[in-house]
């Protein structure tokens, strides 16, 4: 093959190295580094048309210009991967930094027991040889011991001298949590360190309050790192605000603030809390930048917060960010979070909330490493998307979702919230708010009779205990199945509160979920949050004198999916949107939030919800056909918060009261129907008992699967089949298998638990894909092409491609069969795709 360089020589022509080389003329490259940006891949036509539409390039054959297009696309490929492999190798050699430090500082941890161990136990011979002598030295030890564990701070005066010699303290001891051995860290359930996970995270063992760690690498510079994490309310979804009361700099070129932080309660069971904190900011000798805060409860003659009505003043141990420059850019960063939030002042069942450390990784710790995470990729990566939007854009419209989810959910009065009275019962909370802050840019401008400005919010919330349901399972039912719960009149009139314009989306990659169509819009690195347009297809009028538009849309933010997170809080947020969708359009919130109130995990397989809607239509547990439920079925407990908001008059106040009371207590309902038919106690208490039964239909479909693919493949699918195991055999093949019918266009019917996964749904919500929806248009063309195969010859073999899932993310496949699934009648039922060896890419 002729090899091509972009070396150039004077002249106009080329000029030919013994039959190897065609050299160009700088004119030449640059005229075809241009073409090459706007078309890398030119066509033959293509290619000679270029060769006619510029002058310079007409002494160049076609096919000189082919090698030169094909030469500088692998180019093109080296470097891209070689930039690649650069970012590799330097999160690896920081990633292995960071081991080998952990390393020391294990070992260190096991020299320190080892010798405290030693020291215990040279102390109790002697007091075993000294008990009938003296008894004074059991209390020597003992108290020395409690000083060693708690140390005792004396009061410190508020003058700058004061406040800086508990800065130096708290830096001192936040180094050594960070980096020493002053906490007991023990590795977080299910976090595995790598160069591919989000960094290194540990939780406390046996010290005082609840405390977490992480340790990471992210591709920003300190000072920004820094400046990005004390702005905590732009990250932390739980803090309400944060207020500088002073500033002070110091001597050594580092800034002492004194800050009132508030945070919210995550359920209307508890009160909110605050801290009046200390936060040291420093530069240490190596270069590493630091920023540390505590409580501020000990000074004298100092500044103090009062104590603030419905909040609880929790303390802050010494806590912040370690950020270290890394070699080739990025900071190495070390998070520590120590907290003693009072569980005190909550109810017995709720102070796991307060007392687990897992918790506090996962809303505080992680949180602020994947903000990190997120926002260095934006800026790696500055793509538009979410239809035209950028993600910091995206990022301030789910912390607005978010933040009034978390105000219907607290209510604070100095917002504007009061409270209304009950009906009697106390199930359920109504507040209402109509302060102008609240009620700025609010328009019902409906068209036959109802007001142009709305003059309140009102807000219905209750709180409920749910027994042995995941909540990631739980959310992913409430998501998919909204007609399950969710009353379309109301959502009508959310809908209208807002504006009675339509909404002009992109249709692309959306998912449909019974009665509703799933867009994409953005997530996070890790998928553990994504936001989506929810568009309600063909609502109903809410009343007969009011025009609304056919479609809804809603904007809904969801989080904690994934089941495997431990500690993790599941949250569905979701909120109506007008017709502009401006980034500054007025977001009302309403929805769910579970917390889990263990921190064991729940191994049960999302399977859960297999054959949810037949269950909840039957109501028995005799006919369920339903996954894998090897996992543990121990008393997990969690909270459920719900709260939903409404535009209304003020002198509408009792009827919207009344239906909003109504609403929510028709929604509790549902969700307790719903958690009952996914709890395991309810699938029998045989202890031994670990496989579905299956339903008859479903056992005889399996059936009919194995005898066909053996019929014309001549092979076995399955490798052990048993009238009693089939179904589970093929229903935990690694393979994804998934049956469609013979119907255009082909619905899936039927899918396996990896086909379940390879398309991120459920069996009930898997009856609204169609076949035509996982492939791309090659794929399409290439399967339809080869579609009369299967009915001629019963099966037929596709090569490895790319189909995407329900959520529209790419997944990879090395190949696939497809084969005539016949009933006993020997009739067409049904078509089968078995994905094999699949990956998302």
């Amino acid at each position: 093959m002729m090899a091509v360089t972009s070396s150039c020589k004077e002249g106009n022509k080329i000029a030919m190295d013994n039959g190897k080389y065609v050299r160009y003329t700088p004119e030449q490259v640059e005229a075809l580094e241009r073409l090459y940006y706007e078309c890398p891949k030119p066509s033959s036509m293509r290619r000679q048309q270029l060769i006619r539409e510029y002058p310079i390039l007409s002494n160049i054959e076609p096919k000189q210009i082919k090698v030169w297009f094909q030469n500088r696309r692998c180019r093109e490929k080296q470097r891209k991967e070689a930039s690649r492999l650069q970012a590799v190798n330097r999160k690896l050699t920081a990633m292995n930094k960071l081991l080998m430090e952990e390393n020391d500082r294990l070992q260190k941890q096991v020299s320190q027991l080892v010798y405290e161990k030693s020291y215990f136990r040279q102390q109790s011979q002697q007091q075993a040889g000294l008990a009938t002598t003296d008894t004074s030295c059991d209390s020597v030890v003992t108290s020395g011991h409690q000083h060693h564990l708690t140390p005792q701070h004396p009061p410190r005066d508020a003058s700058p001298a004061g406040l800086l010699s508990i800065a130096d303290e708290t830096l001192t001891e936040f180094l050594s949590k960070a980096t020493g051995t002053a906490v007991e860290w023990v590795q977080m359930p299910g976090m595995k360190p790598g160069p591919d996970s989000i960094g290194i995270v540990a939780i406390s063992h046996g010290c005082t309050g609840v405390a977490a760690r992480a340790c990471g690498l992210v591709g920003l510079d300190p000072t920004r790192v820094a400046e990005i994490l004390k702005d905590r309310p732009s990250w932390f979804r739980d803090c309400r605000a944060v207020d500088v009361i002073n500033v002070l700099s110091t001597g050594n070129g580092g800034t002492i603030e004194l800050l009132y932080m508030q945070l919210y309660a995550p359920t209307t069971l508890a009160p909110a809390r605050d801290f009046w904190l200390l936060r040291y900011t420093s530069v240490l000798e190596d270069g590493s930048l630091v920023v540390c805060e505590r409580s501020l409860n000990n000074t004298q003659n100092g500044p103090n917060m009062p104590p603030a009505a419905n909040f609880v003043r929790a303390e802050m141990l010494p806590s912040g960010y370690l950020i270290r420059p890394c070699e080739g850019g990025g900071s190495i960063i070390h998070i520590v979070d120590h907290m003693d939030l009072e569980p005190w002042s909550v109810p017995e069942v709720l102070r796991p909330l307060y007392e687990s450390s897992t918790l506090l990784a996962q809303k505080t710790t992680m949180a602020a490493l994947r903000h990190l995470r997120q926002i260095s990729q934006e800026i790696s990566q500055p793509n538009v998307t979410g239809w035209g939007r950028r993600p910091a854009a995206l990022r301030a419209l789910s912390q607005k979702l978010s933040k009034g989810f978390n105000e219907a959910v607290n209510g604070f009065t100095d917002e504007g919230w009061s409270m209304l009275e009950s009906d009697g019962a106390d199930d359920i909370t109504l507040l209402v708010n109509s302060s102008p802050g609240k009620m700025m840019g609010i328009n019902l401008s409906y068209t036959n009779g109802f007001p142009s400005v709305g003059t309140a919010v009102l807000c219905a919330k209750a709180s409920m205990l749910l027994q042995n349901v995941p909540p990631a399972i739980l959310l992913r039912f409430l998501r998919e199945h909204r007609s399950e719960w969710a009353d379309s009149g109301i959502d009508a009139y959310s809908a209208a509160a807002i504006k009675a314009g339509p909404c002009s989306l992109p249709m692309s990659r959306g998912g449909s979920f019974g009665g509703q169509v799933i867009l994409p819009l953005a997530h996070t690195i890790e998928h553990e949050e994504f936001m989506e347009v929810i568009k309600l297809e063909n609502m109903g009028h809410y009343r007969d004198d009011m025009i609304m538009p056919g479609d809804i849309f809603l904007l809904q933010l969801c989080s904690g999916v994934d089941e495997n997170a431990v500690g993790s809080c599941a949250e569905l947020i979701f909120a109506p949107i007008d017709a502009s969708f401006s980034d500054d359009a007025l977001i009302i919130p309403s929805g769910f939030r579970i917390i889990p109130l263990d921190s064991g995990t729940d191994a049960s397989s999302p399977s859960r919800t297999l054959d949810l809607a037949s269950t909840l239509e039957v109501g028995t547990a005799g006919n369920r056909t339903t996954g894998d439920r090897s996992g543990r079925c121990g008393n997990s407990k969690s909270v459920m918060t719900i709260a939903f908001q409404f535009v209304c008059e003020i002198h509408l106040q009792e009827n919207i009261a009344a239906m909003a009371r109504q609403y929510v207590r028709s929604i509790i309902a549902s969700v307790q129907r719903v958690a009952l038919a996914l709890s395991p106690s309810n699938f029998g208490s045989h202890a031994g008992f670990q496989s579905p039964p299956g339903s008859p239909e479903a056992q005889t479909l399996a059936r009919w699967i194995c005898q066909s693919y053996r019929c014309f493949l001549r092979m076995e699918l399955l490798k052990q089949e048993g009238t009693e195991s089939i179904l589970k055999s093929l229903w935990h093949h690694t393979d994804a298998i998934l049956c469609c019918s013979m119907k255009a266009p082909p619905i899936f019917m039927f899918g396996n638990q990896a086909g379940l996964d390879m398309l991120e749904t459920t069996l009930v919500a898997l009856q609204d894909i169609s076949l035509e929806k996982i492939f791309d248009e090659n794929g399409r063309k290439a399967l339809f092409a080869e579609f009369p195969q299967v009915m001629q010859q019963g099966f037929m073999c596709l090569q490895g491609g790319i189909c995407l899932s329900s959520m529209g993310r790419a997944v990879s496949y090395e190949r696939a069969v497809a084969w005539k699934v016949v009933n006993d009648e020997e009739n067409a039922h049904c078509i089968c795709f078995m994905f094999i060896n699949w990956s998302f890419v």
